[in-house]
């Protein structure tokens, strides 16, 4: 018999806490675990022992999965599943498979025929949706825009352009870093009417989520989340 493959979320800081973010059953699953395919083995290590403090990491088998990872190499990554072994993919931070290379190894695990069991958990995107008061019934997630200055204008207008006309909610991520830089873009670019949201450090103390048109925001100023983990989405 072939085992699973569970895609298992992970915490979204450091300071989340895993009684508001994970279901007892998913420490259950991950308890019994030997076989992981993990984008950052040091996070994910770090990730397993606050799941469960009692979890013996030498004793388990965790391999990296990421960016880099060639697709002629995610099969053997999965071998331990036709042997018989359930494996555990995880994410840097939220679910495998959403802004995450695991994606590839779930597309080679339903290519192999093993049955992929998505585990609840955060997902910052989605979760940003929900608190955001766009449009949840038609969004997009359109992940990294373009670094090209040029580039990104013509991007940007053209996801305002299809939110006004489907009333379609644009969600997209920046590196930390550039944060500052991507909310000075918006705010040149966009129309002072398009509503657009900030959600920082989702699922932590420090969250924040604020939702204001152009206009206001930049009335506001610039918000404080330089180098902090944020989802961005605009409504025209």
């Amino acid at each position: 018999m072939k085992g699973k493959v569970y895609l298992i979320p992970t915490f979204l800081g450091d300071e989340s806490t895993a009684e508001q973010t994970m279901p007892t059953y998913n420490i259950d699953v991950v308890r019994r675990l030997k076989f992981f395919l993990v984008e950052e083995i040091r996070t994910a290590r770090r990730y397993l022992k606050r799941m469960d403090k009692a979890i013996v990491i030498d004793e388990l088998s965790i391999q990296q999965l990421n960016k880099d990872t060639k697709w002629e190499e995610i099969k053997p990554l999965l071998t331990p599943a036709l042997e018989g072994n359930d494996i555990g993919i995880m994410s840097e931070a939220g679910c495998p498979g959403i802004a995450d290379p695991g994606a590839l190894a779930v597309e080679a695990a339903h290519r192999m025929g093993l049955q992929v069991v998505p585990l609840i958990g955060p997902s910052s995107i989605l979760l940003a949706m929900m608190a955001s008061g766009m449009n949840g019934q038609n969004f997009a997630f359109v992940g990294y825009l373009p670094v090209d200055k040029g580039e990104l204008e013509k991007r940007i207008r053209r996801m305002e352009e299809r939110s006004a006309k489907e009333r379609q909610t644009q969600i997209f991520i920046e590196t930390p870093y550039r944060n500052v830089k991507l909310f000075e873009d918006l705010t040149r670019i966009l129309r002072p009417s398009t509503r657009l949201c900030i959600a920082t450090d989702v699922a932590c103390p420090s969250e924040s989520i604020v939702t204001r048109s152009i206009s206001e925001w930049m009335k506001a100023g610039t918000p404080d989340f330089h180098k902090k983990p944020t989802i961005f989405l605009f409504t025209a």
